[in-house]
């Protein structure tokens, strides 16, 4: 039902995003014990009249299974009270129409191959909500002059990341500085949910230290530090949060959100970054998004 692919020059299989949503739709259907055999038909029709014949049959078997359990909860009440009244030996009462009623009661049997395969399907959606520790680099940033734009309302992110890729093409910034490294991220105030739209947005830009900025952009002096870096894989963007998680989790570094790593007057400081990967090459294409590609930095300190 799934299928991965090996990388070269890697011990690691890798998995496109059909594939994870695939498989997240296999343990959520394995969840609701529909069977193997089922889900497979279900996922290669892709019909919905195929899914409704096959939850309507677990629909029943689920029915005849709550009527047997129930019929099984009598019976029991009943050897109870049998026992109760009979002192202290052991004995099974051989009323004949309550030994017809066990005897009707069809063996479950368990289907341990199916058992193995959900077993392995709670394994692997338990690696898909965390990150280990080769999903994640540790890089220093060093200190740099940035020119930063940032929008407010909906759509900020691409309104503030227009304004700098203006400013890149006007100024012919690439072909002074064809290193240049392209950030963004969210300066809402309050407390800001990882992953949710943002509300504000700065976008910046690594420029020379004495290049001159014209409004609306800004000028600003980033200290630089450590942080964790993903790349982000889907764009949903809760690869934000099982970032954060990987590192709370760590034994090795803290987490350093909110400490001003740079001076904003005009927005929040000390948030992490997405990083637009291979920033050159991305604004000489034009800057399509089926070509962006993101880093998550998340900033970091080493413990102790």
């Amino acid at each position: 039902m799934i299928t991965s692919a090996k990388k070269e020059d890697s011990a690691y299989r890798a998995y496109d995003a059909e594939t994870i949503t695939r498989l997240r739709q296999i343990i959520v259907l394995r969840k609701l014990r529909i069977p193997l055999k089922q889900i497979a038909e279900v996922l290669q029709s892709a019909e919905a009249r195929v899914a409704i014949e096959a939850f309507e049959r677990n629909l029943a078997d689920i029915e005849d299974e709550i009527t047997a359990l129930s019929t099984i909860r009598s019976v029991i009440k009943a050897f109870v009270e049998y026992l109760n009244l009979g002192g202290a030996k052991f004995a099974l009462p051989d009323d004949a129409s309550l030994l017809e009623v066990v005897d009707s009661l069809t063996v479950s049997k368990i289907n341990f191959k199916e058992e193995k395969s959900m077993e392995e399907l709670n394994k692997a959606n338990e690696n898909l909500n965390k990150l280990a520790d080769k999903d994640v680099r540790i890089v220093y940033l060093p200190p740099m002059t940035v020119a930063a734009a940032y929008a407010t309302g909906e759509g900020c992110e691409g309104k503030a990341g227009d304004m700098i890729t203006q400013f890149v093409n006007e100024s012919g910034l690439l072909k002074i500085k064809p290193d240049a490294r392209s950030f963004g991220f969210d300066c809402s105030k309050g407390a800001a949910v990882l992953g949710e739209p943002s509300q504000v947005y700065e976008a910046w830009v690594s420029i020379p230290d004495d290049i001159e900025i014209s409004a609306p952009l800004v000028k600003r002096t980033f200290d630089g530090g450590l942080y964790a870096a993903h790349v982000l894989r889907a764009w949903d963007f809760e690869d934000w949060r099982l970032l954060k998680e990987w590192v709370n989790a760590s034994d090795k570094y803290d987490n350093d959100w909110d400490s001003p790593r740079w001076i904003s007057a005009e927005t929040v400081a000390g948030q992490g970054f997405e990083e637009t990967l291979n920033f050159y090459n991305f604004v000489q294409k034009g800057g399509k998004m089926e070509d962006l590609q993101l880093d998550l930095l998340f900033p970091i300190k080493e413990k102790g």
